[in-house]
């Protein structure tokens, strides 16, 4: 499924009227009836039940005066609250709002401090309210009577259906704009928008439904939006089949360097996830020091020793072994628990520049190219970058808070400009190909947000690229499957899981997709 900008969906909505001849009003009539469904779906009906809907004088509040005249044909008992006058409502909205007052509907104007107190008394005794203050388009800050009302709203109590999105909710990024509506349930019209899947946009947006209100699915399938939701149904065509004559040459060999004093959990932790999610044979490479830890601690990896600097340190001198390793494996991961010694960082850009196979780079195989990125552009292998918000700052110079303001663009512009495929690892993993085309997961919750957790993710999406996918699919396959696993494992707690609880979930998230 596509996920469309403001401006996108802008243009979505031109085309149709001029290309399609679809009549706005018509638009508005069906997303105003899929918010009245909703409505009534979350009280168990209508009838008899009071609801407060809060309008703008803009489309989003047209699809608000819709609703509200479905619902009263329902049969509830419904009270319109218009931010600002009748007289400043135009378009199609105008059109609605003159049929709702024909119809004797309660339309209640706020101007002013009195009328915010007369609002939040409704709405102690209503059982759902409606927003359909500001759509998509708003930009700016919420301030004056907006943040006076969407505080109203918010200090209720009471279940909030958003309309396309929460008012003060940034669309393309899921910024909060001064202050935000915290809805329990949005429905969002033809596609979903990057600002409901972004936080802190998604927590107040609550469910998010996606409804059709007759759209043409030409223009809601256009190859111009490269923005993509990573859905169950997309991974599951993605995932490679186990067949019945599988054997562990034809589940693929991975290469994993990794580890080294106070991180060898890191190693352990990256390897026996490329096992659980299916991965034929996998080898550990560490510093020769640390090789008996490892051994005690894996028993389904091979180990390698490598040639060590100090103890537990590797460098240059390894390099050569690890390519021998890298040539007879499928894939080649690199980083999590490495250190940050001068020796290994030097032997880590060697390596990228060097080897043939395909590359999963993360942790501190990351920050050994910061400031060095020109060994991904002289590498023949394409490499997946795993960066959590801080590693991708240090790797492209780009400061952090930029980058977390715009987690799309921040990931789409590094692998671009680094030739690489970039994985944003964080709520709303974005997975940006150096093309442009980009991934936003749909899958994970705060359960992940604790140490090992990246190792376990690379260790996944190294185990699919074995197993034969491109790294493209491997990487947006490889997210989802991690962040599936993270729920599966978590259940109703998020806090107090460790990483290693991902072990054995990956399977289980395996054989949801496979219908086992």
């Amino acid at each position: 499924m596509k996920i469309a900008t403001a401006p996108e969906m802008r243009r979505i909505d031109e085309r149709a009227a001029n290309e399609y001849g679809l009549a706005g009003l018509a638009l508005m009539e069906n997303a105003g009836g899929e918010v009245a469904r909703k409505v009534a779906d979350i009280l168990g009906g209508a009838a008899d039940k009071k609801v407060c809907i809060f309008c703008g004088k803009g489309n989003n509040g047209g699809d608000g005066f819709v609703a509200a005249r479905h619902l009263a044909a329902r049969g509830a008992k419904v009270k319109v609250f218009l931010l600002g006058v009748k007289t400043a409502v135009g378009g199609d909205a105008l059109a609605n709002l003159g049929i709702l007052l024909k119809m004797g509907a309660e339309v209640i104007e706020i101007a002013g401090e009195r009328d915010c107190d007369k609002a939040a008394l409704a709405t102690a005794f209503a059982d759902c309210l409606v927003d359909a203050l500001l759509g998509t388009g708003f930009s700016g800050e919420v301030s004056g009577d907006l943040a006076a009302v969407v505080k109203i709203i918010n200090a209720a109590g009471k279940p909030v259906v958003a309309v396309d999105i929460p008012t003060g909710i940034d669309a393309d990024t899921g910024r909060v704009r001064g202050v935000a509506v915290s809805a329990a349930h949005t429905v969002t019209f033809g596609l979903p928008k990057p600002g409901l899947l972004f936080q802190p946009g998604a927590a107040h947006a609550g469910t998010v439904t996606v409804v059709d209100i007759g759209l043409p699915a030409a223009l809601l399938a256009d190859a111009g939006m490269r923005q993509n939701a990573v859905t169950a149904t997309l991974v599951r065509r993605l995932l490679p089949p186990r067949r019945p004559w599988a054997h562990k040459g034809t589940g693929g060999r991975v290469a994993l360097v990794a580890g080294s004093p106070g991180l060898t959990g890191a190693a352990a932790l990256a390897s026996m996830a490329a096992v659980r999610a299916g991965a034929g044979l996998v080898t550990v490479g560490i510093a020769a020091g640390l090789n008996a830890i490892m051994e005690v601690k894996l028993t389904e990896v091979m180990t390698k020793p490598l040639p060590e600097e100090t103890c537990g340190i590797i460098g240059p001198a390894a390099v050569e072994e690890i390519a021998a390793i890298a040539e007879t494996a499928d894939v080649l991961a690199i980083g999590p628990g490495l250190g940050r010694a001068a020796e290994t960082v030097d032997a880590v850009r060697e390596i990228v520049r060097n080897v043939r196979c395909p590359l999963v780079i993360d942790a501190d195989g990351l920050n050994a190219l910061a400031g060095h990125t020109e060994s991904l552009l002289e590498t023949e292998a394409l490499a997946v970058l795993t960066p959590h918000p801080g590693e991708l700052a240090r790797l492209t110079g780009r400061p952090l808070p930029v980058i977390n303001a715009d987690r799309l663009g921040a990931a789409r512009d590094a692998a671009t400009g680094l030739g690489a495929i970039v994985v944003l690892k964080g709520p709303g993993t974005v997975i940006a190909y150096p093309d442009g085309e980009a991934f936003i997961n749909t899958t994970g919750n705060a359960a992940l947000a604790t140490g090992g957790t990246g190792d376990v993710l690379t260790g996944v999406i190294a185990a699919l690229v074995a197993q034969g996918l491109t790294s493209h699919d491997a990487a947006v396959a490889g997210v989802y499957l991690h962040g599936l696993a993270g729920e599966l494992a978590a259940g109703a707690r998020l806090a107090g899981m460790a990483a290693g609880d991902l072990l054995p979930a990956l399977p289980a998230a395996i054989a949801s997709l496979h219908g086992g």
